[in-house]
């Protein structure tokens, strides 16, 4: 796949001396861009809207931090880079990480508000300049999602950056936050194509738009809404799952029909550091708790299933676990692991990574694996989810499971579930189907099991403590706001318990 480089010129936001100052004499530089002389032409535009997606290869968007975000869950743990978030020691002035995320996505969103405001004045083609807003509207949108889910309620501008207008915006509600997303991605999905060809691909659809819009829906538990929603892209007949599930997270297999939103990398220009944080540094190494949940392969847990034996136990399980984490004892990267490689817990990563079981390679110190946001496997999940909670478990939640079972060699879900159990069906299979795409951690806050999940201890292979965890349920479902963006916006008010 060519893929798509966001190289866009920076547009800058604040004026120089001279052209500022109106005693002096006014010119415009003929070498320099400056918002007096940059929106002029349709190169231009593109560069700017470029410039947008650039945004989201951030650390705290799409990069490692990002990835890291599965150490916060209880499906694995960060050997050697503790935060105090992951053991619920964290408060608004100790993690940086708070800071970091709300500046990261807040820079997105200048960019694209500057876009949006001035694309109106370049003459270019009707049609591309449409589809342009549209991929900004959804960008937007993904942007202030992610701040609601952190965050809740949040400052909401749809202006350029403006410091002396902005800077004591006070919090919107959260709902004024969400429909305005809502509003954004029904703009975006109106004017947006399925697919795109050569050096567009990567950018936003159709399907993504549709897509986002269902998962904000489900995390607002609107399920009525996010099933049809999700019934929409499950009807475009377009997406449909990679055949082979480890290869899905492959380079070479990037652009499949399978992956509805992802943010590129390319390497050596643009690379991200996902083999050297996983495979060499293990600081995103599976704990015992996710491994002891994948199922044996006739669809039963370790505890039910006949074919389980203590003496072999990983053997005859669900094909994903050895497709995701590295045990040792069995191939990878071209030979047999020992019991020590994996010092963090016992276990490593595979997803994410792009080395081969069958396959002896060097340690990589940067590689180009794009971060998948959205994909259809969870597309079908979060219907599946939507679904059963409207109607139950109706024929329409058990196909939507079975063709991800089907796709991973499992045996289809037991038939005559109840929508309870369906629904303790579909949280374990999300676990599954996404461990270490970050997912979880978002997943057990927005269905109030954080409070059971994060209470109690990450072990290793071995059963022995490696972190012991703390979450407090009057408090940590949000994040706090950093003190230092309180410092600099005094109208901010702080989240509860901090």
């Amino acid at each position: 796949m060519k893929k798509l480089l966001y190289t866009g010129i920076a547009v800058l936001l604040t004026c120089s001396f001279y052209s500022c100052k109106k005693d002096f004499l006014q010119t415009t530089s003929t070498d320099s861009y400056y918002e007096t002389n940059w929106w002029q032409t349709q190169e231009q535009v593109i560069s700017s809207i470029n410039g947008c997606y650039a945004a989201l290869r951030t650390d705290q968007i799409s990069g490692t931090t990002a990835l890291r975000e599965e150490n916060l869950s209880p499906n694995s743990f960060g050997f050697g880079a503790d935060s105090p978030l992951d053991v619920g020691d964290h408060n608004a002035g100790n993690h940086n990480g708070f800071y970091a995320k709300w500046n990261a996505l807040y820079n997105g969103i200048g960019r694209v508000n500057n876009l949006l405001e001035n694309i109106d004045r370049v003459k270019m083609d009707a049609t591309l300049l449409q589809r342009i807003k549209g991929e900004a509207f959804f960008l937007r949108a993904f942007l202030y999602s992610n701040l609601v889910n952190y965050f809740g309620g949040v400052p909401l501008i749809l202006e350029s950056p403006n410091l002396e207008k902005q800077r004591n915006q006070p919090r919107n509600t959260r709902q004024e936050v969400i429909d305005q997303v809502i509003t954004d991605l029904n703009n975006a999905g109106s004017v947006l194509p399925t697919s795109y060809t050569g050096a567009d691909i990567g950018r936003a659809t159709k399907g993504a738009a549709l897509a986002l819009k269902t998962r904000v829906l489900l995390y607002e538990g609107k399920w009525s809404e996010a099933a049809m929603t999700a019934r929409e892209v499950i009807n475009m007949a377009y997406y449909r799952l990679f055949a082979d599930y480890r290869g899905l997270f492959f380079p070479e297999n990037e652009g499949n029909r399978e992956v509805i939103f992802d943010v590129q990398y390319k390497a050596p220009e643009f690379p991200n550091t996902y083999d050297l944080i996983i495979e060499v540094q293990i600081n995103i190494a599976p704990t015992l708790d996710l491994v002891n949940s994948y199922l044996m392969k006739d669809g039963k847990s370790i505890k039910e299933s006949p074919l389980y034996d203590p003496a072999k136990p990983y053997e005859n399980r669900d094909p994903r676990l050895h497709q995701t984490i590295v045990i040792p004892g069995y191939m990878y990267r071209g030979g047999v692991v020992n019991a020590t490689k994996y010092f963090s817990t016992g276990f490593g990563f595979k997803k994410y990574t792009t080395y081969k079981d069958n396959v002896s390679q060097p340690n990589l110190q940067i590689s180009e694996i794009n971060f998948i946001h959205l994909r259809y496997a969870d597309l079908l999940l979060m219907y599946a989810e939507a679904q059963n909670e409207v109607a139950g478990s109706d024929v329409t939640v058990y196909d939507a499971l079975n063709q991800i079972r089907l796709r991973a060699g499992m045996p289809a879900v037991p038939a005559g579930l109840s929508k309870e159990q369906m629904r303790e069906v579909i949280r374990l299979e999300r676990r599954i189907e996404l461990a270490g795409e970050a997912r979880y951690y978002n997943d057990i806050r927005r269905w109030r099991t954080a409070e059971v999940e994060l209470n109690r201890t990450d072990l290793n292979s071995k059963g022995q403590v490696v972190q012991k965890r703390s979450f407090n349920p009057q408090r940590d479902y949000l994040w706090p706001i950093h003190a230092i963006t309180i410092q600099d916006n005094p109208a901010l008010q702080q989240n509860p318990g901090y």
